[in-house]
């Protein structure tokens, strides 16, 4: 007889995360014969930029080619997700207009948004990329998929896909409830400092112990698509949003730029849990690079403030700033902004020292001006950027490139402090706990520790601020009553437009000159100062070069053996 044919081999589906594409998309989408590789090749290239961008911030030179880099990525990302099939029937016109609300949103933020709300807007951004986990996990929860649909599909793993549905969850919720109340205290709206409530470690072990249950008894116990089960998710959504509450309300306000770390980290993994459940590779690589920078950069300054990571992870944070202390005392030297442009305009060698209060005060533009008419003047200027300076990690690089300081004048604190004892004047503008010497000499206080800027060593300091006040740690500064320090007391941009001013009438044609007179001042201090260090140490090792010869026994049995160093300093 004639042989029969095989039946067709039937392709299996994959659920996806909407429930409004039809069974034919939900056969499409993994049968590999019909499936868009277009769409796969472009992740890849979205990927790619993604890189690109990263390596682009790394740099300030190339941070906005980087920008724009990661803008691209995200908008093919974007855009070639909505034209594919994995969007379908009404879902094309429910995307569309998302994104259209999520565009004129973002952009009013970035027309409207300050400088000085930027630590607000990375914490508003984080809660956003926290609630998009979260709402991408209950949608998952409520679609209803056979089981024998799932279990057919060669890629399922149940373990997996309800594990990170869990952890995109609970995790997504904390990211969302601790970045708006970190939000809130950068901008005003809640006490800045540590509220710790009583039992505390109590209640985070309740809340932690409570969520992770309800959320396991809704995934493995009761299965997704039940009503209950629903219930118990929403429920351990609203108790890990309640450790997040509690976990950012017990941050000091010294502790703000580690917190903003540890949540852009917690809101990349959130979008790694999302790229599981949905099995994308684009979210799970995008989610990746902003968990591991973030957690970087956690690590990064938590050793800035003397901190170790696992502490912040843990919580007390700023407990320890608020032990007592005992009161700094003494007379402080007031000047007025005259005074000020004498010592600058008498100095060979200036470092700027930029804080907070500058950015309070929008004095970033009258900064850049003193800078130009001291450069101008044949003076080396720079500035000394401490890794926690502002309400987040770069906040006063941003500021200083929004008013055109060259960048090959910014220095790193690493980079500059040895700098100081050969500094002709250090100008401090709103900066207290990243000069304070209290980090180096009194154990007791909450930054003792914490590396700082050692501006009290050089030989003239200038602090610049609205009162004699402690800094947003808590701390009093010393370095108010040096004697080798004077204080500016006034509203930082006023009183550097009355500075610049001064300036410019000191200095006269002279401040109009070339800024690469500056440049070749600069040089010509860093050859000094290195020759200084060289000559600091061959001071410290001259009495070791005295006792360099031939030993000679003293004792009876004493054997000494000669040793011929490879150099004397």
């Amino acid at each position: 007889g004639v042989p029969r044919r095989a039946p067709p081999r039937q392709r299996v589906a994959m659920p996806v995360a909407s429930s409004l594409c039809t069974a034919t998309v939900l056969e499409y989408l993994h049968g590999w014969k019909q499936h868009a590789a277009w769409l796969e090749v472009l992740y890849i290239a979205c990927a790619v930029l993604f890189i690109v961008a990263l390596k682009g911030l790394g740099n300030q030179e190339t941070a906005k080619k980087g920008n724009l880099y990661g803008i691209w990525g995200m908008a093919m990302a974007v855009g070639g997700t909505w034209m594919s099939d994995h969007v379908c029937g009404h879902g094309f016109v429910i995307t569309l207009l998302a994104g259209v609300v999520g565009v004129a949103a973002g952009t009013c933020l970035a027309v409207r948004v300050t400088m000085i709300e930027m630590p607000e807007l990375v914490g508003l951004l984080n809660a956003l990329g926290g609630l998009a986990a979260l709402l991408e996990g209950l949608g998952q929860y409520m679609q209803s998929v056979s089981k024998e649909d799932l279990e057919a599909h060669p890629h399922h793993n149940a373990w997996v896909e309800g594990w990170s549905l869990i952890a995109g969850v609970l995790i997504g919720s904390v990211t969302f409830t601790g970045s708006l109340v970190a939000c809130g205290k950068l901008h005003g709206t809640l006490n800045s400092g540590a509220q710790i409530p009583e039992n505390r470690n109590l209640l985070t072990a309740l809340l932690t112990v409570g969520s992770l249950l309800a959320a396991m008894l809704a995934q493995f116990g009761i299965g997704p698509g039940s009503n209950f089960g629903m219930f118990l998710l929403l429920v351990a959504t609203a108790l890990s949003g309640g450790f997040g509450v509690l976990f950012v309300r017990a941050i000091g306000g010294a502790d703000m730029p580690v917190v903003i770390c540890v949540l852009n980290t917690c809101s990349g993994f959130a979008g790694v849990f999302a790229g599981l459940m949905v099995s994308n590779r684009l979210l799970l690589i995008a989610g990746s690079f902003v968990g591991a920078s973030g957690a970087i950069l956690s690590y990064i300054m938590c050793a800035a403030m003397n901190r170790s990571l696992a502490d912040v992870l843990i919580g007390g944070f700023g407990e320890s700033a608020g032990a007592e202390m005992e009161e700094v005392t003494g007379e402080a030297t007031k000047i007025t902004a005259h005074d000020a442009a004498g010592m600058l305009s008498s100095a060979q060698s200036v470092v700027i020292v930029p804080g907070y209060g500058m950015a309070v005060a929008k004095a970033q533009h009258a900064i850049a001006d003193i800078m130009r008419a001291l450069r101008g003047a044949g003076k080396s200027v720079r500035f000394a950027i401490h890794p926690v300076a502002g309400r987040m990690p770069g906040h006063m690089n941003v500021l200083l490139a929004e008013a055109h300081v060259p960048y090959k004048v910014v220095y790193e604190m690493d980079e500059i402090n040895g700098d100081f004892p050969s500094t002709d004047v250090v100008l401090i503008i709103g900066a207290n706990d990243t000069v304070n010497p209290a980090a180096q000499t009194r154990p007791g206080s909450g930054i003792y520790g914490m590396p700082v800027l050692e501006v009290w060593k050089a030989k003239q300091t200038i602090v610049m601020k609205r009162s004699l006040g402690s800094g947003y740690a808590g701390v009093d500064n010393p370095l108010f009553f040096e004697e080798n320090n004077a204080m500016l007391l006034g509203d930082a941009r006023k009183t550097c437009e009355a500075l610049v001013t001064s300036l410019k009438e000191l200095l006269g044609d002279e401040g109009n000159g070339d800024e690469d007179r500056g440049d070749a001042a600069r040089e010509v201090f860093l050859e000094s100062a290195a020759e200084y260090d060289v000559a600091k140490r061959a001071g410290l090792l001259a009495g070791a070069s005295l006792i360099c010869g031939v030993p000679k026994e003293k004792w009876d049995g004493e054997q000494r053996v000669a040793l011929t160093p490879d150099g004397v300093w």
